[in-house]
């Protein structure tokens, strides 16, 4: 495979390696990586798959741009809010480098598409930020026989890590399975829309999987397959920790329903067997002045950020401030999203026998978006 003259002089940095040279930009343009998820690990993982000149890409993702992205996805710009990421991308990366050939699916990667998707590529880099879809994308590259790059985000802390990628020996490597054989409870592992994460961290993280799509491809370095890197980007911290096969597991066949293996949806469910209240209801009994009362249950950084004068009782002190809480008038309590607020409520109900709790329904971000435009949303 001949470069032009353009091609040349853009990938020079790259020619003039020793261990990489010509020979690994001829499998970079040959190559054809699917990288799910535009998001915050997408966004640096396309980047730099595009400028490093991957031949053939493509961009699976279902959502839009919002404005909270731009905090992390530095892909995106104002101009881009409300536009699907999948394509917005593509418009951008065609920009940057015209030698390569882009693909959007502007589609939600599930059970009955993935296979047929990610068949007509040889690596597939995992940005997304859902056990459900981490899952689904495992077990079709198990399937497939696909390497699977690995990455996540939360907080200030990131993970790496190469999945089936074979060996020597004609055995593929550990995958996603060997490391977290099942999902952790939903309950127990907030989003980054609940727990937020610090902007930079998926540049970083997302850097560190293009890093590592490109010695897949070239086969050059020593990759992290059989091993995960944690970072700690509060700590400047890391660790690498080996993974190895768990040879009880069953044989990944076929794909299953991954949102009931994972219990998505689970928190939702039981939130309709408490009460609920609209914003626009909590607005009425605001205007009509009736004795109710209204408690927050986010934190105090949350509170300062925006409120609606509720009492603020984070959470994790619901036991020690129960006596706060009235018994006998109705109470509302809000969260962000109205996740957090259900479970206090299912907590107070089954511990100490609340009768009179309302979740309101959609947190403050609902209320903003039906009552009050004029309250920040985060």
């Amino acid at each position: 495979m001949n470069f032009s003259k353009e091609e040349v002089a853009r990938y020079s940095r790259h020619l003039v390696l020793p261990e990489f040279n010509i020979t690994g930009q001829r499998k970079l343009k040959n190559a054809r990586v699917l990288v799910v998820g535009a998001g915050g690990l997408g966004a640096p993982l396309l980047q730099y798959l595009t400028a490093a000149g991957v031949g053939t890409l493509g961009i699976v993702d279902f959502d839009v741009v919002e404005e909270s992205n731009l905090q992390r996805q530095v892909l995106f710009s104002e101009d881009d809010i409300g536009k699907p990421k999948a394509q917005a991308a593509l418009e951008k990366l065609e920009k940057l480098n015209r030698h390569i050939k882009l693909t959007a699916y502007q589609t939600r990667l599930h059970s009955q598409n993935a296979l047929d998707i990610i068949k007509d590529y040889d690596i597939v880099a995992d940005g997304t930020d859902n056990f459900a879809t981490r899952y689904l994308i495992n077990d079709a590259c198990v399937i497939l026989g696909k390497v699977n790059v690995y990455g996540s985000v939360y907080g200030f802390e990131g993970q790496v890590s190469v999945f089936n990628h074979p060996k020597r020996e004609g055995h593929n490597g550990p995958n996603y399975r060997d490391l977290f054989p099942s999902p952790p409870p939903p309950d127990l592992v907030p989003n980054c829309a609940e727990g937020g994460v610090i902007g930079v961290l998926p540049g970083i993280i997302g850097s560190l999987q293009a890093s590592e799509v490109i010695k897949v491809i070239t086969g050059i370095g020593e990759l992290l397959s059989g091993k995960l890197f944690l970072f700690d980007a509060l700590r400047f911290e890391t660790k690498t920790v080996k993974i190895r096969k768990n040879e009880s597991q069953k044989p990944i066949q076929e794909l299953i329903d991954y949102d009931l293996f994972c219990e998505v949806g689970k928190n939702d469910r039981n939130e309709t067997k408490i009460k609920q209240i609209t914003p626009k209801e909590l607005h009425q009994l605001i205007l009509e002045n009736k004795d109710f009362q209204l408690i927050d249950v986010r934190e105090p950084h949350e509170y300062e950020i925006v409120n609606i004068q509720g009492t603020l009782i984070p959470s994790d002190m619901l036991d020690s401030r129960m006596h706060e809480i009235s018994t006998e008038k109705q109470v509302v309590l809000h969260c962000k999203s109205g996740t957090r607020s259900a479970k206090a409520i299912q907590y107070l109900e089954n511990e100490y026998g609340f009768k009179n709790l309302y979740n309101l329904n959609g947190g403050i971000q609902a209320y903003s978006d039906n009552v009050d435009q004029t309250l920040p949303k985060y």
